[in-house]
């Protein structure tokens, strides 16, 4: 009854669906709408500014589902001190390195503090990038750990120093099990993060800043992971579900 595009690849079926009721879920900062995409029945889009950029396409924003209670996982990385983490793409739209040029100012605030980087590059984006962040003497590697999202509550703060970012998942993520997070004011992350209350939110491509705001953040460790706990509620799967569902019902 109703075909659900997951996808600007997807959506490349679009002319051959005339006959077809049509959902299409755009994930990504497009810089360009195919004209075809204005042959969907219902756009929805994961954030504020992702809709923003679908110029001519009225696109309903859902957000993106997480797992308010994800299973346990056990970290990679020894015990002792604050933890600091990254988990994500090791690739320069992540900007890992942003945080390992933050790392020494990190540990000038905070003694004792650790900064890890759990994950890897497996597109390929920029091996040489890549390889500089994991060759860092300032901080600690970890490959990538399944069911990551469950690793989250093992940090003491999650850092998100990217660039471009259409929702950011692994905040949400993270604050579901009660870790608050310092990510930079691109993209959608504004629209995860309550700044101030769950979490702080930077500039891009300033360390300094970066590491300020992680200092800050330790400091109220408890508080904000608390409030951020109960903030990342609405972006828990069976609410994503609910506000999907009432628009493929709509559509069909």
């Amino acid at each position: 009854d109703v075909v659900y595009l997951n996808g600007g690849v997807a959506a490349r079926v679009l002319p051959a669906l005339r006959d077809s009721r049509t959902v299409l879920h755009v994930h990504d900062l497009v810089d360009r709408v195919p004209s075809h995409w204005r042959r969907a029945d219902v756009v929805l889009a994961d954030s504020e500014a992702v809709a923003d950029r679908l110029d001519g396409l009225e696109a309903h924003v859902v957000g993106c589902p997480v797992d308010l209670d994800p299973p346990d996982v056990a970290p990679p990385w020894p015990p002792g001190g604050e933890i600091v983490g990254f988990v994500g793409r090791l690739e320069p739209r992540k900007a890992p390195l942003d945080l390992v040029h933050a790392a020494p100012h990190i540990r000038a605030a905070r003694p004792g503090a650790r900064v890890v980087l759990v994950g890897d590059d497996p597109f390929h984006a920029d091996p040489g990038y890549t390889e500089v962040v994991r060759s860092a003497p300032d901080v600690e590697h970890y490959g990538w750990v399944d069911g990551a999202a469950g690793l989250m509550r093992h940090l003491d703060v999650l850092v998100l120093p990217s660039h471009a970012e259409p929702f950011g998942t692994v905040l949400a993520e993270a604050m579901a099990v009660g870790t608050p997070v310092v990510a930079t004011r691109v993209g959608g992350l504004a629209e995860v993060v309550d700044d101030g209350v769950t979490g702080l939110l930077v500039e891009p491509g300033r360390p300094e800043e970066l590491a300020a705001a992680v200092a800050r953040v330790l400091e109220r460790r408890e508080v904000m992971g608390a409030a951020a706990r109960t903030h990342a509620r609405k972006f828990g799967a069976d609410a994503y579900a609910e506000r999907v569902s009432s628009l493929l019902d709509a559509a069909a």
